[in-house]
């Protein structure tokens, strides 16, 4: 029986010139797995409404708790999200059903995909267990992919993937798992370990947050500003950039007209305080 440790080479060698071991019959099989949950995906994003997050759930634990709070609380504050990102999560789904898909086919043990696991009363699904081992897989750009690379998420995790596989591994009663990634700009895989020292306790986690977005006051700000270069100006940070409730969030910002953006040739600038004008256009419908 082969073990999770030889997964990333033997996807690999998929692709080679060598002739896959398993026979054609057995690959149809997990190719149609594989074509039911892209189905399913597919029809999420293109006939239903953009899920609205309405329960707390596993795979948010690890978001700040203002965040959070809004999530569940305020849809007022929700940016609608655009169809290029809505296009852009859907293949990122894709991505990680075809790690699955090759781990299998490669003959790695895959098993309990989408299982649902509760903890303190709070559900999530998991991705699946490989070879007996928790894992969760991600896609991601190329700077988030080499944090799965080297191993440094424990340290810096934006989008709260460790306190979402504790939750996984707790509610599974295993103190391991691993992050199965790939890059999608250059096909790139890897697996990266995570150890029981490197997690959250999941379900104090989840205990405090059942009883924070049940109250009336806002938790405070995610993210300080940070400061524009030399310009004076003040802007989001990279947590707050990407958050949907950042309108309503920083809506008392540039005292009180709320949130300036202006459109620079590496993207939009959210600024919070101007003090000079910026050189580059305005974006006023956003």
């Amino acid at each position: 029986m082969k073990k999770i440790d030889t997964l990333v080479e033997d996807i690999y060698n998929l692709f080679s010139l060598d002739p896959i071991s398993m026979d054609e019959e057995e690959v149809d099989k997990h190719i149609d797995i594989f074509g039911d949950m892209i189905k399913v995906h597919i029809k999420e994003f293109m006939y239903e409404k953009p899920r609205t997050m309405g329960n707390l759930r596993l795979s948010a634990i690890g978001k700040p708790d203002r965040q959070l709070w809004y999530d569940i609380n305020n849809k007022k504050t929700n940016t609608p999200i655009k169809s290029s990102t809505r296009i852009k999560f859907l293949y990122g789904y894709i991505l990680e059903e075809l790690l699955l898909l090759c781990a299998a086919i490669s003959g790695h043990k895959v098993t309990e995909q989408q299982k649902e696991v509760v903890l303190e009363g709070v559900k999530g699904h998991q991705d699946s267990l490989i070879d007996g081992v928790l894992v969760d897989c991600k896609s991601a750009s190329g700077p988030g992919f080499q944090k799965f690379k080297n191993n440094s998420l424990a340290y810096d995790d934006p989008f709260g993937y460790i306190a979402q596989i504790s939750a996984y591994a707790d509610a599974n009663g295993l103190d391991e798992a691993a992050f199965l990634a790939i890059d999608k700009s250059t096909g790139e895989i890897c697996l990266s370990k995570v150890h029981s020292m490197e997690m959250i306790n999941a379900r104090d986690r989840v205990k405090y947050l059942k009883d924070m977005v049940q109250g009336d006051t806002v938790p405070d700000r995610c993210y300080d500003p940070v400061s524009d270069g030399k310009s004076g100006n003040l802007k989001l940070s990279v947590g707050c950039v990407y958050c949907s409730h950042k309108k309503g969030c920083w809506e008392d910002a540039n005292n009180g007209k709320g949130l300036r953006v202006f459109q620079y040739a590496r993207g939009k600038r959210f600024l919070t305080n101007v003090a000079n004008e910026p050189d580059v256009a305005e974006v006023l419908d956003w």
